[in-house]
């Protein structure tokens, strides 16, 4: 039985710097879990609030539903009303899953419609007007 107390606190003093070791893997474990997976989800959600504090009528959304639709009207009590092909429905904000961006397809029309036709310039306004003063005589 003495044999077996001696044993027992002879590793006691190593099973010390074990426990330092599980005490640092378990902080850098929590940490790992807050910087990896907890702060992406608040600085997502925080996106989200400040995309339905934009909200306005006339934006084109996507609800987590998968409708597509325009709002229509925003009330006080954090609802909307959609305008989905002419049938009008109220959510919740929070319903919103997405905002389509309504800019970008302006964009790429009006530099389609530069490249296609080219704007006449003052030279050949002046040249057209030279050439008829030239037939009259």
């Amino acid at each position: 039985m003495k044999n077996l107390n001696t044993l027992f606190l002879a590793n006691a003093g190593g099973a010390a710097g074990n426990n330092w070791l599980m005490i640092l893997l378990f902080i850098v474990l929590i940490g790992f879990t807050y910087f990896g997976m907890i702060r992406p989800q608040k600085k997502q959600q925080q996106q989200r609030l400040q995309m339905m504090d934009k909200l306005k009528k006339g934006d084109e959304v996507i609800l987590v539903d998968g409708l597509h639709g325009k709002i229509d009207k925003i009330n006080s009590d954090k609802t909307v009303v959609i305008d989905a092909d002419g049938i009008y429905l109220t959510f919740e904000r929070m319903a919103i899953r997405r905002v389509i961006p309504s800019a970008a397809p302006k964009a790429e029309e009006t530099t389609a419609e530069k490249t296609e036709k080219p704007k006449p310039t003052d030279e050949t306004k002046t040249d057209s007007s030279a050439d008829k003063t030239n037939e009259d005589k």
